[in-house]
């Protein structure tokens, strides 16, 4: 385990000095370049993610054979999905309804409010996400 923490910080701390090194040396548009460091970072980041969850793993399922009785461990990836996907959902529909509300509202000024309002909903499939994982955790 202690392998694994310290493998995945000294993966984190060469990919900021390589960008920081890139930074100081004005590295643009280099692309080639850019793609190797990111495929070498994937190719290591994946394994030690891999190897962090086939270590952890049998832990987290020890300790729950220890209580078979409780179910509370599937409300809260219940409630972590709901949360995370409708966040996703929010983000997408945020991105496609505002890029279209700017493109309305650069032809006609007027309709703004009503752009607004567009926008107001799809950042609800956030809030509403958020309600139900409240709901999940209330009946924990």
């Amino acid at each position: 385990m202690t392998f694994i923490l310290i493998s995945t910080t000294i993966m984190v701390l060469l990919t900021i000095g390589t960008g920081m090194f890139m930074m100081y040396k004005e590295v643009e548009g280099n692309k080639k370049s850019l793609k190797k460091i990111l495929r070498v970072n994937l190719f290591v980041f994946l394994p030690l993610l891999i190897g962090a969850i086939i270590t952890l793993v049998p832990q987290a399922i020890s300790a729950e054979t220890a209580n078979p009785s409780s179910f509370s461990g599937l409300g809260f990836i219940a409630a972590a999905l709901s949360t995370g996907l409708a966040t996703i959902g929010a983000g997408y529909a945020v991105g496609v309804v505002g890029s279209s509300a700017l493109g309305a509202v650069s032809e006609d000024a007027s309709i703004l409010g009503k752009t607004l309002i567009f926008v107001g909903l799809a950042e609800g499939i956030a809030i509403y996400g958020l309600i139900v994982s409240i709901l999940i955790l209330g009946r924990l």
